[in-house]
């Protein structure tokens, strides 16, 4: 650690000397993030604080719609931000429909901006690899984050290295499980009298349920990615697989070597279409499926939707949002795979990094301290204002109000801390399983992997067009003769150049297993 400290330290200083090198003519990407580096926060020699005299003008960029209760509590974060570091808040919002064609664009550009919303899901090794995130050395998250230096465990700043380097300020919460689950009525599974939903057949059995007895309701809501929403209980987690994000490609978590292979090859994926298409002909979601473009939450709560999948911690979200509108509903939480080993999402699951041009990278870094460790601007950007948004239950609960809709619809999640509240309302079924999991965790040795697609960026895109294309109306039961699809999609995706993916992705896990024995 001392060593890293003091790489850290000779960095800073080198930063000092790039702001000479600089009125020299010198333009390069990367030396105009270092001239800036001491731009906005300085030391003061006398007592060694941190000088921010200088009021500066952040802007972030975070995914989610635009909160209609934006100005209201951001015009609070910014009075505390004012009097604390000098620093005042712009934030963009890039909406779910839209942010993966406009978040890489903006780096692209070179767009002036501060800080942005990353993740593993979010392209953090991708834009990491491309210089559009800079650098956060030891000594420097030291000095202008030291509150989270110290409450992030080392394991997580590890987590966070690319080729060795942190670029991001990760969430930091304890287990955050990335098993899906499903979501859904319970008090409609009881009303037809059907077997608790344990597993494929009986999820099967409620949603034909549903659709010969709730007219105006879909059974299932579906989440489109580039495979079908139920993929992840009932073939990644049941066999347990560990999926490389944005590929076909998959290993066991029980196999050391780590052996890499296509999902789409596997007979427990073919074993799955005639299931599927069997949902699809019965009408388990609807007929424009692929051009969905609700909110799966929403529809739930609306009763548009029978039930969906995601998270844990999603789905005990649900079950309180849905009770504060329906007290007569009842909604279950449902482990279709319950006997496969539990994993829980390593630390770029969430977090924030710094634009490489950013004209204020200290102070960014000591906005994001507060936002993790400092209770009133915790709570804020969290939960909005207390008596409006929610209402605080002691230190570490609170319940929703009726407003709380209109600020909590983005990304925050990259803030959360220790400081988390819990929602009194957390249901019971939410508890149950998290009693059960807490036996079932396992870590491997690839866990914190990190497949760098640079060598195969434009195969990665056709071969994420194909699964589009090709893979995800025969996952939706849309293709007549699924075995023809399936053939269809096999050839469509090695002229795609899938095989020269799967060499690159498996040469680097040769290389990062050999180099963490």
């Amino acid at each position: 650690m001392s060593t890293k400290k003091s790489l850290g330290i000779v960095l800073t200083s080198l930063l000092a000397a790039s702001m000479m090198l600089s009125a020299c003519g010198n333009s390069d990407k990367t030396n105009t993030a270092a001239n800036n580096a001491q731009s906005t926060a300085t030391a003061n020699p006398k007592d060694g604080a941190i000088d921010t005299s200088k009021a500066v003008t952040l802007k972030m960029i975070l995914l989610g719609p635009k909160p209609a209760d934006y100005d209201l509590v951001f015009g609070e974060i910014n009075k505390v931000l004012k009097q604390k570091v000098n620093a005042t808040l712009e934030t963009e919002f890039l909406d779910w429909s839209d942010w993966k064609q406009k978040y890489p664009l903006k780096f692209a550009a070179n767009e002036d901006f501060d800080l942005v919303f990353t993740a593993n899901w979010a392209n953090y090794a991708d834009q990491a690899n491309k210089g559009g995130f800079l650098e956060l050395t030891d000594a420097n998250l030291a000095k202008y984050a030291p509150l989270t230096w110290k409450a992030m465990d080392k394991v997580k700043w590890d987590q966070a290295r690319v080729k060795s380097k942190v670029y991001m300020v990760p969430y930091n919460i304890a287990n955050e499980y990335k098993e899906k689950l499903v979501i859904y009525r319970e008090d409609l599974r009881e009303k037809y009298n059907l077997p608790p939903i344990t597993d494929a057949a009986s999820f099967a059995k409620f949603t034909d349920a549903i659709v010969k007895n709730e007219k105006g309701v879909t059974p299932f809501g579906p989440t489109l990615m580039s495979m079908n929403a139920l993929d992840t209980p009932l073939l990644v987690q049941k066999n347990n697989w560990k999926q490389i994000d944005g590929t076909p490609f998959a290993f066991n978590i029980g196999d050391a070597t780590g052996k890499v292979f296509n999902v789409y090859d596997t007979p427990e994926f073919k074993d799955l279409l005639p299931y599927y298409k069997n949902l699809a002909d019965n009408g388990a979601w609807m007929r424009d499926v692929l051009t969905y473009k609700g909110s799966q939450s929403e529809d739930f709560k609306s009763g548009k939707i029978a039930s969906y999948s995601h998270t844990l911690s999603s789905g005990a979200s649900s079950v309180s949002a849905v009770k504060s509108v329906h007290p007569d509903w009842k909604i279950g939480i449902a482990d279709i795979a319950p006997d496969s080993k539990k994993t829980t999402a390593i630390s770029t699951q969430n977090g924030m990094a710094i634009h490489a041009t950013s004209k204020s990278p200290e102070r960014s870094l000591m906005v994001l301290d507060l936002f993790q460790n400092d209770k009133q601007l915790h709570d804020l950007m969290m939960y909005g204002i207390e008596g409006t948004h929610y209402t605080a239950v002691g230190n570490d609960q609170f319940t929703k109000t009726d407003k709380f809709g209109s600020f909590n619809t983005f990304t925050n999640w990259s803030f959360q801390s220790p400081m988390n509240r819990i929602e009194t309302t957390y249901p019971q079924a939410a508890k149950d399983i998290e009693g059960k999991w807490k036996n079932q965790v396992t870590h491997f040795k690839l866990e914190t992997f990190v497949f760098d697609n640079s060598k195969v960026v434009n195969e990665v895109s056709n071969v994420s067009n194909v699964m589009t294309r090709y893979g995800l109306p025969l996952e939706y039961g849309l293709v007549k003769e699924t075995d023809k699809g399936l053939a269809d999609l096999q050839a469509q995706l090695k002229a795609a150049g899938v095989e020269k993916i799967q060499a690159e992705l498996q040469n680097q896990i040769n290389t990062f297993l050999a180099e963490n024995k």
